[in-house]
């Protein structure tokens, strides 16, 4: 079982910076990483995602502004977010998924909040 804990969120202007953080219990090389987002009311969406291999994936809204990456060797994932709007607002999740011999492994950190103000 696979431990996920993120930190780095808070309360930032328009057009500030953040980098939210992913810490995993143990060694997360060969998941596909994703950071995920949900606003009130809403569902959770895919932000952003990174294979093992390091090739990276964005929703449209955030190209440009938000960088994934990781780091193996501490086993942790980062989400670099610039230029933040509002509608950045949400609860940031850390996603870990592999493939096994029964489908797929998926674990799921407890969130950190993003709240960003105009």
């Amino acid at each position: 079982q696979v431990q996920l804990v993120e930190s780095g969120g808070g309360l930032v202007q328009a057009g500030g910076s953040l980098r939210v953080s992913c810490a995993a219990s143990e060694s997360i090389s060969i998941y596909l990483m994703g950071w995920y987002r949900q606003a009130p009311g809403k569902q959770r969406d895919l932000v952003a995602s990174i294979t093992s291999g390091g090739s990276t994936n964005y929703v449209a809204s955030v190209k440009g502004r938000f960088t994934i990456s990781r780091d193996n060797a501490k086993n942790t994932v980062y989400l670099q977010m610039n230029s933040l709007k509002p509608e950045d607002t949400a609860v940031y999740y850390c996603n870990a998924l592999r493939s096994s011999g029964r489908g797929y492994i998926n674990y799921w950190g407890q969130g950190t909040q993003v709240t960003v103000s105009s």
